[in-house]
Parts: structure tokens; C-alpha cells; sequence
């Protein structure tokens, strides 16, 4: 049996991980099976630009801080080897660098999350990553207003030049 100081030291460890997990705006966790040490390297300086962190953390540790927590949802999820991203800022930008590095290395897969204080599926997860970031919106967004006025100056120009030729 672990002695009283282990067992404290645990506790202690999922106390700290379940106040982080309660005030993070994404909680990702991933299979991190077949990657070099060299990819994951890669993968924490990308989600480190991004305000999040990238851990390794025992199953039975993330799933008693998330029962801690009242998130009992991704229980069926905790098993095999398991990294979880933490991030506090943005959930986007961080899930978009995930989802891009699962779609270079076939066996790294990302098993479920949640956003915002909501739990979603992979799948749900998957389309949040596809979606255009906010910078991009507002892009699209100016180019059609943009598009839109331009129409209606040209369109203005053509009524004035045919009331001067009437």
C-alpha cells in the first residue's frame, strides 16, 4: 500500500489539475501512440505559442480531477496512453494546431475534450478545428461588405451617367 505522503502528494496533484481543468476554456485529451520524442517536441514550442500546455498525465489523475469537477462524460475515454492539452486563453488556436498535427501523424488521435465548459464528441471537435479562425471571419466579413459597396458605387455611377446622357 502507497504511504500517507504519496497518497497526499496524489491528492494534492488532483486538486491542482482539477481547479485547472474547471478554469481552462479547452481541455483536449489525445492518443499520443507511434509519435518520435522529436514531434511531440514540435508539438508543445506549437501549443506553447498558443498559450496552452501539452502534458502526460496518468488516467486515473485526469479522470478523478474531472469527477472533481462533476465531468464524468469522458470516463470511457481514459484508457490507453493519454496527453492532455490545457488551455486557459483561446480554445481555437490550440485545437487547430492539434487537429493539423493528427492530420500529419496517422496514429496520433484526438479521443474527446471539452470547450468551454461543455463536453464534445470527436467528431464535434473535428468541425470546431475546420471552421475559419476569427481573424478570417472578419476578413471574409470586410471583403463582402466591401464587394457589396463597390457594387452599389458602380451601380449609383451608371444611374448618374444615364440621367446626363437624357
Amino acid at each position: 500500500m502507497a504511504s500517507k505522503t504519496i497518497l497526499k502528494q496524489k491528492e494534492e496533484e488532483v486538486k491542482n489539475l482539477a481547479k485547472k481543468l474547471k478554469g481552462a476554456k479547452l481541455v483536449l485529451l489525445t492518443d499520443y501512440r507511434g509519435i518520435t520524442v522529436e514531434d511531440v517536441t514540435s508539438l508543445r514550442n506549437t501549443l506553447r505559442e498558443t498559450n496552452s500546455e501539452y502534458k502526460v498525465i496518468k488516467n486515473n489523475i485526469v479522470k478523478r480531477a474531472l469527477d472533481a469537477n462533476g465531468e464524468n462524460e469522458l470516463d470511457s475515454v481514459l484508457e490507453g496512453p493519454t496527453a492532455v492539452v490545457i488551455a486557459e486563453d483561446d480554445y481555437l488556436a490550440p485545437l487547430k494546431a492539434i487537429y493539423n498535427f493528427s492530420k500529419d501523424n496517422d496514429y496520433y488521435k484526438i479521443k474527446g475534450g471539452i470547450v468551454e465548459g461543455k463536453v464534445l464528441s470527436v467528431d464535434e471537435l473535428i468541425t470546431l478545428a475546420k471552421l475559419p479562425s476569427r481573424q478570417e471571419l472578419l476578413g471574409m466579413l470586410a471583403g463582402g461588405l466591401l464587394s457589396t459597396i463597390s457594387k452599389l458605387a458602380v451601380g449609383l455611377d451608371q444611374v448618374r451617367l444615364q440621367k446626363e446622357q437624357a
